[in-house]
Order: structure tokens, then C-alpha cells, then sequence
């Protein structure tokens, strides 16, 4: 394992919910970082989602919270093995409740490059943007 690892930090509506949510991804969560404030999510094993309820959150930071259900901030890109775990992620994740978005421009672009990307925003309005790309020599 690598020294290196990110934790991306999400306010998240319902706690419950979302873990739930991410569970249904086939996502883990880690116990011993997790209570009624925050969920560990582990993605893999260099990457951890932070779930924290919006009040716990607001510890973190003095800035608002951004309302992610009406403008985006950014978009998490998550590359992955095969474009038959693009597929499996996203219909997962929309069978869990996600919404897919489907950019015709966007994926003409992937297509021109060789790669299979698909988009879903999940309960709390953040964007996934799973993807396939061979890479060359690699």
C-alpha cells in the first residue's frame, strides 16, 4: 500500500442514507471511524469518502456549506478497471438513487480518446464520473 492516500470530505443531509447509498455501490464502510457524526466509506485502499452530517461539517470550516443539489463545485472522476465496472458502479449507484446525467458531447469526446465514462449525482447532489481508459504502455 501506498503512503499516499485521499480523503475526500462530504457533507452529507441523512447519515443513514448515505452510507446506505454508498454500501449499495459494494463500498465498505470502516467502523472505527465512524459514528453518529461521520462514516469512513472506503473507495479502496488509498481512497476513503468522509461522510459528516452538516453540522459536524461546519467544525471544519467557516464557509457555507455549497448547495450541491442546485450548482456544482466539482466532479469526482474515479478511474476503474474495465468499462464493465463503469457500467456495474452506475447502474448500482442509480438503482441506490442516483440520478445518471448523459452529456451526447461528453461521451463523443471519451469516444475520440478510447474511453467508456458514464455520470451520476448521488442523493446529496455530488457528481461521480466513473471511466474506463486503456492507457498505452501501461
Amino acid at each position: 500500500m501506498s503512503n499516499k492516500m485521499i480523503f475526500i470530505n462530504l457533507p452529507v443531509a441523512d447519515l443513514d442514507r448515505s452510507k446506505g447509498f454508498y454500501e449499495a455501490l459494494g463500498w465498505k464502510v470502516n467502523d472505527d471511524f465512524t459514528d453518529q457524526n461521520a462514516a469512513c466509506i472506503v473507495v479502496d485502499d488509498n481512497i476513503c469518502l468522509m461522510l459528516l452530517t452538516k453540522d459536524f461539517f461546519t467544525t471544519f470550516s467557516k464557509r457555507p456549506i455549497a448547495d450541491t443539489r442546485g450548482s456544482i463545485g466539482a466532479a469526482y472522476a474515479l478511474s476503474l478497471g474495465s468499462a464493465g465496472e463503469v457500467d456495474v458502479l452506475t447502474d448500482a449507484a442509480v438503482a441506490a438513487g442516483a440520478i445518471e446525467e448523459v452529456n451526447d458531447d461528453k461521451k463523443a469526446q471519451e469516444a475520440q480518446v478510447g474511453m467508456h465514462g458514464r455520470t451520476f449525482v448521488d442523493p446529496d447532489g455530488y457528481q461521480w464520473e466513473p471511466f474506463y481508459m486503456e492507457y498505452p504502455g501501461v
